[in-house]
């Protein structure tokens, strides 16, 4: 038994260097994986400082200077618009409602029978005084009829085992 670990017999040799040759292939992926998420997580920062740069330097920031003129200018006194026109009604709207002609070539479904309407549901009690405790308000639900449960439960099937029916213990 020469050549064998265990009771494994031994991989052929393609298989060892297919192994081997997937590893470094792995491995190569794995640093090209990290070098982007190194330059991610850069490009990341940069961007932070920009916006902080912006949100310090832009109107109304921290460095403002107090010697640079407003952004926008005074408005200048605007004449009062002008009252405006009467405007004369044009009407009333047309329809919005559509005459819809049916197809000459065409059968009508045939009427179905109607069915018979349910029965109405029993009136709703008058919901109980406020000031009761929640536990008090509960009402049972007045359309659930419940069934009447059987005096002996029935006993499940044994199930067979996980691969099919158990064997019999050895004697």
């Amino acid at each position: 038994m020469s050549g064998q670990k265990g009771n494994y017999p031994q991989a052929p040799k393609y298989i060892n260097d297919f192994s081997k040759a997937l590893a470094g292939e792995v491995r190569i992926l794995l640093q090209e994986v990290g070098k982007l998420r190194d330059e991610r997580r850069q490009l990341q920062q940069e961007i932070a400082e920009l916006m902080t740069v912006k949100a310090k330097y832009s109107s109304g920031g921290d460095y403002a200077p107090a010697w640079a003129p407003n952004p926008e200018p005074a408005p200048a006194a605007l004449p009062p618009p002008p009252p405006p026109a009467e405007i004369e009604p044009a009407g009333p709207a047309p329809s919005a409602w559509r005459t819809v002609h049916k197809r000459p070539g065409r059968r009508e479904k045939k009427e179905h029978k109607a069915l018979p309407a349910p029965p109405p549901p029993p009136a709703i009690e008058a919901p109980p005084p406020p000031n009761l405790p929640a536990w008090a308000q509960w009402r049972p639900n007045p359309l659930f009829t419940p069934q009447p449960v059987s005096a002996s439960p029935v006993p499940a099937p044994p199930r067979p085992g996980l691969f099919g029916p158990s064997t019999p213990p050895p004697k």
